[in-house]
């Protein structure tokens, strides 16, 4: 895992670590927007000019605050160049975010939308970061705190139509198939084989990424959670 070093001006930039050895770190959630800074752009310095800088200073002043001195972001933890990296990292995704000392998840369209309406909550990717981190606190556009998942659960709830219990103390894997898939049904991917690659860690499978195969990914997810031995047949209701 490929974790961002926080420091005064993010100069130390990654350090990867194993197994056992990962440090406490905080992890961003947020939905992907224009000029994101890429893992080879933190390489090589040109990040500040992106306007997704500020998204990733943000997340690590907040995560410096709190004590730790490691955070994650998808856009420049992951090299996408390498197809192995990006099928690992997805593949592990859900497992880092419920890993993680606590999850940000960033608002950036709030407070011009009410937090109910933000489109954080109609993307694919975003609903495992909203329930595989024990703790989520949820800001604005400005860094202004908006409240924790406890909190705010009984709107959440509402707004995703995901049971209070799920989202506050039940594991998802107790949950029928059937009603995890109706969380999904709600939202939203750029790919289509993302569809089924974001619900890769509900269901606690792992598969190879084929982007191209189009609707089929979501045929190889459904094969996957049968090779699990499952008698949920609520499996094909979706």
């Amino acid at each position: 895992m490929r974790l961002l070093h926080i420091d005064d001006d993010l100069s130390r930039r990654f350090e990867t670590f194993e197994g056992g050895t990962i440090p406490p770190y905080a992890i961003l959630s947020h939905r992907w927007e224009a000029d994101e800074v890429l893992f080879e752009e933190m390489a090589d310095s040109s990040a500040k000019s992106k306007l997704g800088y500020a998204k990733i200073r943000g997340c690590a002043r907040k995560a410096k605050r709190h004590g730790l001195d490691y955070c994650w972001v998808d856009t420049c933890c992951i090299d996408k160049r390498s197809s192995a990296e990006l099928t690992e990292a997805i593949n592990s995704m859900y497992q880092w975010y419920q890993n993680a000392v606590e999850c940000y998840a960033y608002l950036s369209d709030v407070p011009e939308a009410p937090w109910q309406k933000s489109k954080w909550f109609t993307r694919g990717w975003t609903l495992q970061e909203l329930l595989a981190p024990n703790q989520v606190l949820f800001y604005d556009k400005r860094w202004n705190k908006l409240g924790t998942k406890d909190q705010l659960a009984e709107e959440i709830a509402e707004i995703t139509a995901i049971a209070k219990t799920a989202l506050t103390y039940y594991h998802v894997t107790r949950l029928s198939i059937s009603e995890r898939m109706s969380w999904a049904s709600r939202r939203e991917t750029t790919r289509i084989e993302d569809t089924a690659y974001c619900l890769m860690g509900i269901f606690n499978v792992n598969m190879p990424l084929l982007y191209g195969e189009g609707s089929r990914a979501f045929i190889r997810l459904q094969e996957e959670i049968l090779r699990q031995g499952t008698n949920d047949w609520s499996l094909f209701a979706w």
